[in-house]
């Protein structure tokens, strides 16, 4: 995607190094940090400099690169995939990216690791960009379905599954751009998405750089828009879902379903397949990570002079706590959207799923 004219990754490779996006210092600045150590790309993935299930796996094999640059040895191979493994808990796409690369890895030989490594991050980067714009795809369908006479279709959205959540496109929001960029008029309600606000922060960033409509929302305010009529559509993305549908999203996402569901507007989950957790069945068994209550008691922004400042908002001594996923059950879901189409409420999402991914049917 674009910024002011610029076609961006949020990852890449150049010169012996990785590239990132710090999507900590977004919307105010625009920085690019190298990474150019296993420890530095953990940090980076656990204080969420990159974050978004998708990129996560993408940064997880780059991490797997320079840890095998380090030490390719069978216990530097061992220490590496543990440190990666350890930063975030709840996105399936972790562990899916550190199996692939326990699998390819440990059959070599030390010296051919690291080249491996950097050919295994490169080919997640690259099925994630295809992986993307297919399940956009169809993510333009459904929207061409709700399009109206005489005004946008209202998508509404929580967080930030967006193209800073991947390597490119984006999972809930590339439809929206394909619509943008066809013409269809769009109208994005953008969830804040307290407490660390990846939707007013990223996700209208995003919108804005591209130049699709949009308006920031409290997250509270979700439920009154739905009740209103003014939202035709709602459109999340997904860390994890389980084999029957149950989707682990970021925290809120469970009560933006139930107004959905209240209020009869179709509520979509995007899902690439590898956030898909074949192995897991039930909602209430994924982990739910649990970040900082510093993230709920202080927040970051800009002053009216221009200057970054962080700021405490609730009082001394009250305590906070910071669950950072909800789970959202499958009877609460209109559609998973993945990669190869729609699994349907309407044919029951674990069906549909299956119907989708028949080599997983035994999973």
């Amino acid at each position: 995607m674009k910024v002011d004219g610029v076609h961006h990754r949020t990852i890449w490779d150049e010169d012996g190094a990785v590239r990132i996006i710090d999507q900590t210092v977004l919307p105010h600045e625009f920085r690019v940090l190298p990474v150019d150590s296993l420890e530095a790309m953990a940090t980076a993935i656990r204080t969420m400099q990159l974050r978004g299930a998708p990129l996560i796996g993408a940064a997880a094999a780059y991490g797997m690169m320079l840890g095998m640059g380090e030490d390719p040895s069978d216990p530097g191979l061992a220490r590496s995939l543990a440190i990666l493994e350890a930063t975030r808990p709840t996105a399936v796409n972790l562990r899916w990216a550190l199996d692939r690369a326990r699998e390819r890895l440990a059959l070599l030989a030390p010296v051919e690791r690291e080249a491996a490594a950097l050919e295994l991050a490169r080919e997640i980067c690259q099925e994630d960009v295809a992986t993307n714009r297919a399940l956009g795809r169809h993510v333009l369908d459904l929207i061409r379905t709700l399009g109206v006479a005489h005004r946008p279709v209202r998508i509404l959205t929580h967080c930030n599954a967006g193209w800073l959540a991947t390597v490119d496109w984006g999972t809930a929001t590339a439809g929206i751009y394909m619509a943008h960029e066809e013409g269809l008029p769009v109208h994005v309600w953008v969830d804040e998405t307290r407490p660390r606000r990846q939707g007013g922060r990223l996700t209208a960033w995003e919108l804005g750089k591209h130049g699709v409509p949009h308006t920031v929302v409290p997250d509270t305010a979700a439920a009154h828009l739905m009740a209103r009529g003014e939202v035709d559509m709602v459109v999340v993305g997904t860390d994890r879902t389980t084999a029957r549908g149950d989707v682990a999203n970021k925290i809120g996402t469970y009560a933006v379903a139930l107004a959905a569901a209240d209020n009869r507007v179709p509520f979509f989950v995007a899902a690439p397949s590898s956030s898909i957790d074949w192995g897991l069945r039930e909602g209430a068994d994924i982990p739910i990570e649990e970040r900082s209550p510093d993230e709920v008691a202080w927040i970051r922004g800009r002053t009216a002079d221009g200057e970054s400042a962080i700021v405490r908002v609730i009082p001394e001594g009250s305590p906070a706590v910071n669950y950072a996923f909800d789970v959202t059950p499958a009877r609460l879901v209109t559609g998973i959207v993945t990669e190869r189409g729609v699994a349907h409420a309407t044919e029951g999402i674990a069906q549909g799923l299956r119907r989708l991914f028949p080599e997983r049917s035994g999973s």
